[in-house]
């Protein structure tokens, strides 16, 4: 097995990269940490490129079975500077993006649509609820967190290997996307909106999820077919991202169940 000590090997410098989202973007790869990450990506064959191990970790190149993946010893300092996480196991993988799936959202299912969204656990926890609702795609609009950050990588957990994800896309052209592939654009408002459990949301919708501060956008309000509120009772003024959006993906869900 091969054992990095120095920090400035191109190897490591090149994976000390990728904790920096212009390079995530521009390499089409990121990091994930952990063993259960690394086995999930195996199971659904995501391209691993190398995979780091701490020095005295315990573990061997009998964790990959794949002879083309590189795997690399790292020494303990320079593995704690790429490691994200407080206790980290002593694994870090390189591994490539799934290629942006566009045309994935022909397929029948509800969208989950998350616009300028910022907190990596928001997103994460909307990627694993519209794994468990069925959902047929994820697109993440320009201005929206990082999908390939550490932080949002640990929150999706495994359902981010799983799920369609479109991202970078412009309010007007998801809108258009999501219509050609037969699917309304409902979002979560106060002006006009009907009661959730009354609207019209089926299974052949694009939910969208606003900004944790300013809510959907008013171009998103704009161009919706549906227009839906959460009733909240005492002093609540609004719901969490997240929970909103479970809430309105098992309700879009519901129809076919």
């Amino acid at each position: 097995m091969k054992r990095i000590s120095s920090s400035k090997n191109s190897i490591y410098k090149y994976a000390l990269r990728l904790t920096r989202r212009k390079y995530r973007d521009s390499e089409g790869k990121y990091l994930i940490e952990g063993i259960k990450p690394l086995k999930d990506a195996f199971a659904q064959g995501i391209a691993v490129e190398t995979v780091f191990v701490r020095e005295g970790s315990g573990f061997g190149s009998g964790l990959v079975s794949d002879n083309d993946i590189r795997f690399i010893e790292l020494a303990g300092d320079i593995f704690d500077e790429l490691s994200d996480t407080e206790n980290s196991q002593g694994v870090i993988a390189v591994v490539k993006k799934n290629p942006q799936d566009n045309f994935g959202f022909m397929s029948p299912g509800t969208a989950v649509v998350l616009d300028r969204l910022q907190d990596p656990g928001n997103i994460g926890t909307i990627i694993r609820t519209a794994e468990a609702a069925g959902c047929s795609g994820v697109i993440a609009i320009r201005g929206t967190a990082d999908m390939y950050s550490p932080k949002l990588v640990r929150a999706a957990a495994g359902s981010l290997f799983r799920m369609r994800i479109v991202e970078g896309l412009e309010t007007g052209d998801a809108v258009q996307m999501c219509r050609k592939a037969g699917k309304k654009i409902a979002v979560s408002c106060l002006e006009g909106a009907t009661d959730y459990r009354d609207a019209d949301l089926d299974t052949e919708t694009a939910i969208v999820i606003g900004n944790e501060g300013s809510g959907v956008s008013r171009e998103f309000i704009r161009l919706a077919d549906v227009k839906v509120k959460i009733p909240m009772e005492g002093e609540i003024e609004s719901l969490n991202a997240a929970v909103a959006a479970g809430i309105l993906l098992y309700r879009a869900a519901r129809k076919v169940r």
